[in-house]
Protein backbone atom coordinates (compact mmCIF):
# COMPACT_ATOMS: atom_id res chain seq x y z
CA UNK A 1 0.00 0.00 0.00
CA UNK A 2 2.71 2.44 0.94
CA UNK A 3 4.08 2.40 -2.58
CA UNK A 4 4.97 5.00 -5.18
CA UNK A 5 1.36 5.40 -6.25
CA UNK A 6 0.44 6.32 -2.66
CA UNK A 7 3.70 7.94 -1.59
CA UNK A 8 4.78 11.55 -1.55
CA UNK A 9 3.41 14.11 0.84
CA UNK A 10 0.72 16.10 -0.86
CA UNK A 11 -1.00 19.23 0.36
CA UNK A 12 -4.03 17.99 2.24
CA UNK A 13 -7.41 19.40 1.36
CA UNK A 14 -9.90 19.95 4.14
CA UNK A 15 -12.17 17.05 4.90
CA UNK A 16 -15.55 17.18 3.19
CA UNK A 17 -18.56 18.10 5.26
CA UNK A 18 -19.51 15.31 7.62
CA UNK A 19 -23.24 14.71 7.42
CA UNK A 20 -24.23 14.27 11.04
CA UNK A 21 -21.22 11.97 11.52
CA UNK A 22 -21.21 12.49 15.26
CA UNK A 23 -24.92 12.94 15.92
CA UNK A 24 -26.14 9.36 16.34
CA UNK A 25 -26.36 8.28 19.99
CA UNK A 26 -24.03 5.35 19.35
CA UNK A 27 -21.50 7.72 17.76
CA UNK A 28 -21.62 10.02 20.76
CA UNK A 29 -20.98 7.08 23.06
CA UNK A 30 -18.08 5.99 20.88
CA UNK A 31 -16.59 9.47 20.92
CA UNK A 32 -16.73 9.53 24.72
CA UNK A 33 -14.81 6.25 24.88
CA UNK A 34 -12.34 7.30 22.17
CA UNK A 35 -11.65 10.69 23.76
CA UNK A 36 -11.08 9.18 27.20
CA UNK A 37 -8.69 6.59 25.76
CA UNK A 38 -6.74 9.11 23.67
CA UNK A 39 -6.43 11.58 26.55
CA UNK A 40 -5.13 8.92 28.95
CA UNK A 41 -1.35 9.02 28.66
CA UNK A 42 -0.11 5.49 27.92
CA UNK A 43 3.52 6.17 27.01
CA UNK A 44 5.44 3.29 28.58
CA UNK A 45 7.36 4.48 31.62
CA UNK A 46 5.42 7.75 31.73
CA UNK A 47 1.70 7.05 31.68
CA UNK A 48 -0.40 4.00 32.48
CA UNK A 49 -1.90 1.39 30.18
CA UNK A 50 -3.34 -0.22 33.30
CA UNK A 51 -5.43 2.90 33.93
CA UNK A 52 -6.66 2.98 30.33
CA UNK A 53 -7.51 -0.74 30.40
CA UNK A 54 -9.45 -0.25 33.65
CA UNK A 55 -11.49 2.51 32.05
CA UNK A 56 -12.42 0.16 29.21
CA UNK A 57 -13.26 -2.61 31.68
CA UNK A 58 -15.59 -0.25 33.57
CA UNK A 59 -17.45 0.54 30.35
CA UNK A 60 -17.71 -3.16 29.48
CA UNK A 61 -19.21 -3.96 32.87
CA UNK A 62 -21.67 -1.09 32.54
CA UNK A 63 -22.77 -2.60 29.22
CA UNK A 64 -23.61 -5.89 30.94
CA UNK A 65 -20.47 -8.02 30.84
CA UNK A 66 -20.03 -10.22 33.89
CA UNK A 67 -16.82 -10.19 35.88
CA UNK A 68 -16.09 -13.68 34.57
CA UNK A 69 -16.08 -12.34 30.99
CA UNK A 70 -13.44 -9.68 31.69
CA UNK A 71 -9.81 -10.34 32.58
CA UNK A 72 -7.61 -7.45 33.60
CA UNK A 73 -3.94 -8.40 33.74
CA UNK A 74 -0.50 -7.06 34.58
CA UNK A 75 2.61 -8.32 36.34
CA UNK A 76 4.14 -7.01 39.58
CA UNK A 77 7.30 -5.85 37.80
CA UNK A 78 5.27 -3.69 35.41
CA UNK A 79 2.14 -2.55 37.25
CA UNK A 80 1.40 0.27 34.79
CA UNK A 81 1.69 -1.87 31.64
CA UNK A 82 -1.49 -3.89 32.05
CA UNK A 83 -4.24 -4.75 29.61
CA UNK A 84 -7.71 -6.22 29.39
CA UNK A 85 -9.37 -9.20 27.68
CA UNK A 86 -13.13 -9.42 27.15
CA UNK A 87 -15.12 -12.38 25.85
CA UNK A 88 -18.56 -12.47 24.24
CA UNK A 89 -19.58 -16.11 24.23
CA UNK A 90 -20.94 -17.62 21.05
CA UNK A 91 -23.90 -19.97 20.66
CA UNK A 92 -22.08 -22.66 18.65
CA UNK A 93 -19.49 -24.56 20.65
CA UNK A 94 -18.07 -26.03 17.43
CA UNK A 95 -17.33 -22.63 15.90
CA UNK A 96 -13.78 -21.49 16.65
CA UNK A 97 -13.44 -18.07 18.32
CA UNK A 98 -12.03 -14.94 16.72
CA UNK A 99 -9.84 -12.30 18.39
CA UNK A 100 -9.93 -8.52 18.10
CA UNK A 101 -6.44 -7.29 18.95
CA UNK A 102 -5.12 -3.76 19.51
CA UNK A 103 -2.42 -2.08 21.57
CA UNK A 104 -3.17 0.89 23.79
CA UNK A 105 0.37 2.15 24.43
CA UNK A 106 1.63 5.04 22.31
CA UNK A 107 4.91 6.57 21.21
CA UNK A 108 6.23 9.41 23.38
CA UNK A 109 5.17 12.96 22.48
CA UNK A 110 6.74 16.15 23.89
CA UNK A 111 4.43 19.09 24.45
CA UNK A 112 7.11 21.58 23.42
CA UNK A 113 7.41 19.95 20.00
CA UNK A 114 3.69 19.82 19.21
CA UNK A 115 1.45 22.66 18.06
CA UNK A 116 -1.25 21.28 20.38
CA UNK A 117 -1.22 19.34 23.63
CA UNK A 118 -0.54 15.77 22.41
CA UNK A 119 -2.77 14.31 25.13
CA UNK A 120 -5.74 16.60 24.54
CA UNK A 121 -8.10 15.55 21.73
CA UNK A 122 -8.68 18.54 19.45
CA UNK A 123 -10.92 18.71 16.39
CA UNK A 124 -9.81 21.09 13.65
CA UNK A 125 -10.78 21.31 9.99
CA UNK A 126 -12.30 17.85 9.92
CA UNK A 127 -9.46 16.08 11.76
CA UNK A 128 -8.92 14.82 15.30
CA UNK A 129 -5.44 15.70 16.60
CA UNK A 130 -3.60 13.96 19.47
CA UNK A 131 -1.08 11.21 20.09
CA UNK A 132 -2.73 7.86 19.46
CA UNK A 133 -5.64 9.19 17.41
CA UNK A 134 -4.54 6.57 14.87
CA UNK A 135 -1.84 4.31 16.31
CA UNK A 136 -3.45 2.33 17.79
CA UNK A 137 -6.21 3.88 19.85
CA UNK A 138 -8.49 4.27 16.85
CA UNK A 139 -8.66 0.49 16.46
CA UNK A 140 -8.66 -0.15 20.22
CA UNK A 141 -11.63 2.19 20.64
CA UNK A 142 -13.46 0.64 17.68
CA UNK A 143 -13.02 -2.87 19.10
CA UNK A 144 -14.06 -1.89 22.64
CA UNK A 145 -17.04 0.06 21.30
CA UNK A 146 -18.11 -2.91 19.16
CA UNK A 147 -17.98 -5.28 22.12
CA UNK A 148 -20.09 -2.84 24.13
CA UNK A 149 -22.66 -2.43 21.36
CA UNK A 150 -22.92 -6.18 20.84
CA UNK A 151 -23.81 -6.64 24.49
CA UNK A 152 -26.23 -3.71 24.57
CA UNK A 153 -28.02 -4.95 21.44
CA UNK A 154 -28.32 -8.47 22.80
CA UNK A 155 -26.32 -9.78 19.87
CA UNK A 156 -25.41 -13.47 20.26
CA UNK A 157 -22.80 -14.53 17.72
CA UNK A 158 -22.34 -18.11 16.63
CA UNK A 159 -18.62 -17.95 17.26
CA UNK A 160 -17.15 -16.52 20.45
CA UNK A 161 -15.68 -13.04 19.97
CA UNK A 162 -12.66 -12.15 22.08
CA UNK A 163 -10.97 -8.79 22.50
CA UNK A 164 -7.46 -8.14 23.83
CA UNK A 165 -6.17 -4.61 24.44
CA UNK A 166 -2.51 -4.75 25.39
CA UNK A 167 0.52 -2.63 26.23
CA UNK A 168 4.16 -2.64 25.14
CA UNK A 169 3.93 -2.82 21.35
CA UNK A 170 5.73 0.48 20.77
CA UNK A 171 8.73 -0.12 23.05
CA UNK A 172 11.26 -2.89 22.41
CA UNK A 173 12.20 -3.51 26.03
CA UNK A 174 8.77 -3.04 27.56
CA UNK A 175 6.55 -5.71 29.06
CA UNK A 176 4.51 -6.83 26.07
CA UNK A 177 0.96 -7.81 26.93
CA UNK A 178 0.29 -9.67 23.69
CA UNK A 179 3.40 -11.80 24.19
CA UNK A 180 2.47 -12.42 27.82
CA UNK A 181 -1.02 -13.59 26.87
CA UNK A 182 0.27 -15.93 24.18
CA UNK A 183 2.86 -17.38 26.58
CA UNK A 184 0.85 -17.51 29.80
CA UNK A 185 -2.88 -17.35 29.04
CA UNK A 186 -3.33 -18.66 25.49
CA UNK A 187 -6.83 -19.93 26.32
CA UNK A 188 -7.95 -16.32 26.74
CA UNK A 189 -6.93 -15.25 23.25
CA UNK A 190 -6.67 -18.33 21.04
CA UNK A 191 -8.99 -18.66 18.09
CA UNK A 192 -9.28 -19.41 14.39
CA UNK A 193 -7.89 -15.98 13.45
CA UNK A 194 -7.36 -12.47 14.76
CA UNK A 195 -7.95 -8.97 13.38
CA UNK A 196 -5.29 -6.42 14.18
CA UNK A 197 -3.74 -3.13 13.06
CA UNK A 198 -1.63 -2.89 9.90
CA UNK A 199 -4.33 -2.75 7.22
CA UNK A 200 -6.66 0.16 6.57
CA UNK A 201 -6.54 2.14 3.37
CA UNK A 202 -5.29 5.35 1.78
CA UNK A 203 -6.75 8.59 0.49
CA UNK A 204 -5.35 10.27 -2.58
CA UNK A 205 -4.06 13.85 -2.47
CA UNK A 206 -7.62 15.14 -2.90
CA UNK A 207 -8.98 13.18 0.03
CA UNK A 208 -10.74 10.53 -2.05
CA UNK A 209 -10.42 6.83 -1.11
CA UNK A 210 -7.71 5.35 -3.30
CA UNK A 211 -7.39 1.79 -2.03
CA UNK A 212 -8.19 -0.46 0.90
CA UNK A 213 -5.52 -2.70 2.36
CA UNK A 214 -5.59 -5.97 4.23
CA UNK A 215 -2.28 -6.81 5.86
CA UNK A 216 -1.28 -10.40 5.28
CA UNK A 217 2.12 -10.93 6.86
CA UNK A 218 4.84 -8.61 8.07
CA UNK A 219 8.55 -8.25 8.54
CA UNK A 220 10.25 -8.85 11.86
CA UNK A 221 12.16 -6.06 13.60
CA UNK A 222 15.54 -7.03 15.05
CA UNK A 223 18.36 -4.86 16.36
CA UNK A 224 22.05 -5.75 16.17
CA UNK A 225 25.06 -4.19 17.91
CA UNK A 226 28.29 -3.54 16.00
CA UNK A 227 31.33 -3.15 18.28
CA UNK A 228 34.89 -2.11 17.47
CA UNK A 229 37.54 -1.91 20.21
CA UNK A 230 41.19 -0.72 20.29
CA UNK A 231 43.77 -0.04 23.01
CA UNK A 232 43.46 3.69 22.33
CA UNK A 233 46.15 6.21 23.20
CA UNK A 234 47.03 9.89 22.82
CA UNK A 235 45.48 11.62 19.84
CA UNK A 236 48.79 13.35 19.09
CA UNK A 237 50.19 10.03 17.91
CA UNK A 238 47.45 8.37 15.79
CA UNK A 239 47.76 4.79 14.61
CA UNK A 240 46.11 2.93 11.72
CA UNK A 241 44.03 0.95 14.21
CA UNK A 242 41.09 3.21 15.06
CA UNK A 243 37.77 1.92 16.41
CA UNK A 244 35.77 4.70 14.75
CA UNK A 245 37.23 4.04 11.31
CA UNK A 246 36.81 0.29 11.70
CA UNK A 247 33.18 0.73 12.71
CA UNK A 248 32.65 3.11 9.81
CA UNK A 249 34.05 0.57 7.36
CA UNK A 250 31.65 -2.06 8.70
CA UNK A 251 28.63 0.24 8.49
CA UNK A 252 29.49 1.29 4.95
CA UNK A 253 29.63 -2.38 3.99
CA UNK A 254 26.10 -2.81 5.35
CA UNK A 255 25.00 0.34 3.53
CA UNK A 256 26.31 -1.00 0.23
CA UNK A 257 24.76 -4.46 0.53
CA UNK A 258 21.38 -5.38 -0.92
CA UNK A 259 19.71 -8.45 0.52
CA UNK A 260 18.28 -10.69 -2.22
CA UNK A 261 14.73 -10.19 -3.43
CA UNK A 262 12.11 -12.43 -1.87
CA UNK A 263 8.47 -12.78 -2.87
CA UNK A 264 5.40 -14.19 -1.15
CA UNK A 265 1.89 -14.68 -2.50
CA UNK A 266 0.93 -11.47 -0.73
CA UNK A 267 3.76 -9.33 -2.10
CA UNK A 268 3.22 -10.74 -5.59
CA UNK A 269 -0.44 -9.72 -5.44
CA UNK A 270 0.47 -6.33 -4.00
CA UNK A 271 3.09 -5.63 -6.64
CA UNK A 272 0.75 -6.78 -9.39
CA UNK A 273 -1.90 -4.33 -8.20
CA UNK A 274 0.71 -1.58 -7.85
CA UNK A 275 1.83 -2.09 -11.46
CA UNK A 276 -1.66 -1.10 -12.60
CA UNK A 277 -1.49 2.28 -10.88
CA UNK A 278 2.02 3.63 -11.55
CA UNK A 279 3.77 5.25 -14.54
CA UNK A 280 4.75 3.02 -17.46
CA UNK A 281 8.48 2.72 -16.64
CA UNK A 282 7.75 1.60 -13.07
CA UNK A 283 4.93 -0.73 -14.19
CA UNK A 284 7.19 -2.41 -16.73
CA UNK A 285 9.96 -2.81 -14.16
CA UNK A 286 7.59 -4.38 -11.63
CA UNK A 287 6.32 -6.82 -14.26
CA UNK A 288 9.87 -7.79 -15.20
CA UNK A 289 10.84 -8.24 -11.56
CA UNK A 290 7.86 -10.49 -10.87
CA UNK A 291 8.95 -12.66 -13.78
CA UNK A 292 12.63 -12.61 -12.80
CA UNK A 293 13.60 -11.45 -9.28
CA UNK A 294 17.26 -11.43 -10.40
CA UNK A 295 16.67 -8.65 -12.96
CA UNK A 296 19.06 -6.02 -11.56
CA UNK A 297 17.94 -3.26 -13.91
CA UNK A 298 14.30 -3.74 -12.98
CA UNK A 299 15.25 -3.87 -9.32
CA UNK A 300 17.06 -0.53 -9.60
CA UNK A 301 13.98 1.13 -11.05
CA UNK A 302 11.48 -0.37 -8.61
CA UNK A 303 13.75 0.35 -5.64
CA UNK A 304 13.67 4.08 -6.34
CA UNK A 305 10.53 3.91 -4.24
CA UNK A 306 11.80 3.33 -0.71
CA UNK A 307 8.74 1.39 0.40
CA UNK A 308 8.74 -0.90 -2.63
CA UNK A 309 12.47 -1.42 -2.02
CA UNK A 310 11.71 -2.52 1.53
CA UNK A 311 8.80 -4.69 0.40
CA UNK A 312 11.16 -6.72 -1.78
CA UNK A 313 13.78 -7.76 0.74
CA UNK A 314 15.28 -7.72 4.21
CA UNK A 315 16.71 -4.29 5.00
CA UNK A 316 19.29 -3.22 7.59
CA UNK A 317 20.22 0.35 8.49
CA UNK A 318 22.40 2.05 11.10
CA UNK A 319 20.27 4.03 13.55
CA UNK A 320 22.51 4.85 16.55
CA UNK A 321 26.25 5.44 16.97
CA UNK A 322 28.39 5.97 20.08
CA UNK A 323 32.17 6.30 19.96
CA UNK A 324 35.20 7.57 21.86
CA UNK A 325 35.73 8.71 25.42
CA UNK A 326 37.69 11.97 25.16
CA UNK A 327 38.33 14.59 22.50
CA UNK A 328 42.12 14.22 22.83
CA UNK A 329 42.27 10.43 22.94
CA UNK A 330 42.18 7.70 20.35
CA UNK A 331 38.86 5.84 20.61
CA UNK A 332 38.95 2.67 22.63
CA UNK A 333 35.40 1.72 21.75
CA UNK A 334 32.86 2.46 19.00
CA UNK A 335 29.39 0.95 18.81
CA UNK A 336 26.43 1.23 16.49
CA UNK A 337 22.91 -0.10 16.46
CA UNK A 338 21.79 -1.61 13.16
CA UNK A 339 18.04 -2.06 12.82
CA UNK A 340 16.95 -4.83 10.47
CA UNK A 341 13.51 -5.61 9.10
CA UNK A 342 13.65 -9.29 8.26
CA UNK A 343 11.58 -10.72 5.42
CA UNK A 344 9.17 -13.56 6.26
CA UNK A 345 10.83 -16.92 5.90
CA UNK A 346 14.29 -15.63 6.76
CA UNK A 347 15.83 -15.88 10.22
CA UNK A 348 17.61 -13.77 12.81
CA UNK A 349 20.49 -16.25 12.73
CA UNK A 350 20.86 -16.00 8.96
CA UNK A 351 20.75 -12.21 9.06
CA UNK A 352 23.35 -12.16 11.84
CA UNK A 353 25.65 -14.38 9.80
CA UNK A 354 25.45 -12.01 6.82
CA UNK A 355 26.09 -8.96 9.01
CA UNK A 356 29.15 -10.62 10.54
CA UNK A 357 30.44 -11.36 7.05
CA UNK A 358 29.93 -7.74 6.01
CA UNK A 359 31.47 -6.31 9.18
CA UNK A 360 34.70 -8.26 8.83
CA UNK A 361 37.02 -9.57 11.53
CA UNK A 362 37.70 -6.23 13.26
CA UNK A 363 34.11 -5.63 14.32
CA UNK A 364 31.95 -7.96 16.40
CA UNK A 365 28.24 -8.22 15.70
CA UNK A 366 25.64 -9.51 18.16
CA UNK A 367 21.86 -9.80 18.06
CA UNK A 368 20.24 -7.66 20.74
CA UNK A 369 17.70 -9.00 23.19
CA UNK A 370 14.80 -9.45 22.92
CA UNK A 371 14.92 -11.70 19.90
CA UNK A 372 11.34 -11.88 18.78
CA UNK A 373 9.81 -14.55 16.55
CA UNK A 374 9.62 -14.17 12.79
CA UNK A 375 6.04 -13.72 11.62
CA UNK A 376 4.55 -16.54 9.59
CA UNK A 377 2.53 -15.08 6.69
CA UNK A 378 -1.10 -16.16 6.94
CA UNK A 379 -2.87 -17.49 3.90
CA UNK A 380 -5.00 -15.31 1.65
CA UNK A 381 -7.99 -17.24 2.96
CA UNK A 382 -11.24 -16.53 1.06
CA UNK A 383 -13.15 -17.06 4.33
CA UNK A 384 -11.29 -14.03 5.72
CA UNK A 385 -10.85 -11.84 2.66
CA UNK A 386 -14.33 -12.55 1.23
CA UNK A 387 -16.36 -10.71 3.91
CA UNK A 388 -13.89 -7.83 3.76
CA UNK A 389 -14.52 -7.37 0.05
CA UNK A 390 -18.28 -7.85 0.32
CA UNK A 391 -18.65 -5.12 2.93
CA UNK A 392 -16.16 -2.88 1.14
CA UNK A 393 -18.55 -2.81 -1.82
CA UNK A 394 -21.15 -1.31 0.53
CA UNK A 395 -18.98 1.18 2.41
CA UNK A 396 -16.30 1.94 -0.21
CA UNK A 397 -17.91 1.28 -3.61
CA UNK A 398 -15.42 1.09 -6.45
CA UNK A 399 -12.37 1.20 -4.15
CA UNK A 400 -9.98 -1.71 -4.80
CA UNK A 401 -8.75 -3.89 -1.94
CA UNK A 402 -5.08 -4.87 -2.01
CA UNK A 403 -3.27 -7.49 0.11
CA UNK A 404 -0.04 -6.13 1.55
CA UNK A 405 2.88 -7.19 3.68
CA UNK A 406 3.80 -4.65 6.31
CA UNK A 407 7.42 -3.50 6.20
CA UNK A 408 7.06 -2.77 9.91
CA UNK A 409 6.15 -5.11 12.73
CA UNK A 410 3.16 -5.60 15.02
CA UNK A 411 2.17 -7.83 17.92
CA UNK A 412 0.98 -10.41 15.39
CA UNK A 413 4.38 -12.12 15.65
CA UNK A 414 3.53 -13.51 19.08
CA UNK A 415 0.55 -15.57 17.98
CA UNK A 416 2.32 -17.93 15.61
CA UNK A 417 3.23 -20.10 18.59
CA UNK A 418 -0.44 -20.77 19.28
CA UNK A 419 -1.21 -21.36 15.61
CA UNK A 420 -3.42 -18.32 15.07
CA UNK A 421 -3.14 -16.28 11.86
CA UNK A 422 -3.43 -12.52 12.29
CA UNK A 423 -4.74 -10.14 9.63
CA UNK A 424 -4.45 -6.36 9.53
CA UNK A 425 -8.06 -5.26 9.01
CA UNK A 426 -9.02 -2.75 6.31
CA UNK A 427 -11.47 0.08 6.85
CA UNK A 428 -9.78 3.09 8.45
CA UNK A 429 -8.38 5.29 5.69
CA UNK A 430 -5.19 7.27 6.23
CA UNK A 431 -3.61 10.21 4.44
CA UNK A 432 -0.68 9.88 2.08
CA UNK A 433 1.78 11.06 4.74
CA UNK A 434 0.50 8.40 7.19
CA UNK A 435 -1.12 10.98 9.46
CA UNK A 436 1.92 11.89 11.54
CA UNK A 437 2.01 8.45 13.16
CA UNK A 438 5.04 8.29 15.50
CA UNK A 439 5.73 11.93 14.61
CA UNK A 440 4.38 15.39 15.27
CA UNK A 441 0.71 16.35 15.33
CA UNK A 442 -0.72 12.87 14.74
CA UNK A 443 -4.23 13.16 13.36
CA UNK A 444 -7.11 11.27 11.74
CA UNK A 445 -9.83 12.43 9.40
CA UNK A 446 -13.06 12.43 11.41
CA UNK A 447 -15.09 11.00 8.54
CA UNK A 448 -12.54 8.20 8.12
CA UNK A 449 -12.76 7.22 11.77
CA UNK A 450 -16.54 6.98 11.82
CA UNK A 451 -16.84 5.28 8.44
CA UNK A 452 -14.14 2.79 9.42
CA UNK A 453 -15.91 2.17 12.72
CA UNK A 454 -19.16 1.27 10.95
CA UNK A 455 -17.35 -0.95 8.45
CA UNK A 456 -15.41 -2.84 11.13
CA UNK A 457 -18.51 -3.29 13.30
CA UNK A 458 -20.33 -4.97 10.43
CA UNK A 459 -17.22 -6.96 9.51
CA UNK A 460 -16.94 -8.48 12.98
CA UNK A 461 -20.65 -9.36 12.88
CA UNK A 462 -20.16 -10.99 9.48
CA UNK A 463 -17.45 -13.24 10.92
CA UNK A 464 -19.44 -13.80 14.10
CA UNK A 465 -22.33 -15.28 12.17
Amino acid sequence: MRAMWLAGIAALGLAPAIADAQDRPDQKNFFSLYKELVETNTVVGVGSCTKAAAQIATRLKAAGYADADITSFSVPEHPDDGGVVAILKGSDAKAKPMLLLAHIDVVAAKREDWKRDPFKLVEENGFYYARGTVDDKAMAAVWADAMIRFKQQGYRPKRTIKMALTCGEETTYAFNGAQWLADNRPELVSGEFALNEGGGGRFDADGKPQALAVQVGEKAAQNFTFLATNPGGHSSAPTPANAIYELDDALRAVQGYEFPIKLTDTTRAFLGATAKAVPAEMAEAITRLLANPNDKQADAIVSRDKVLHSTLRTTCVATLVNAGHAENALPQRATANVNCRIFPGETVEGTLAKLKELAGPKVTVTANAPIRPIAVPPALDPKIVGPMKTLAAKYFPGVPMVPMMSTGATDAVFFGKIGMPVYGAPGIMLEQDLNGIHGLDERIRVSSLYQGRDYLFDLVKAYGG
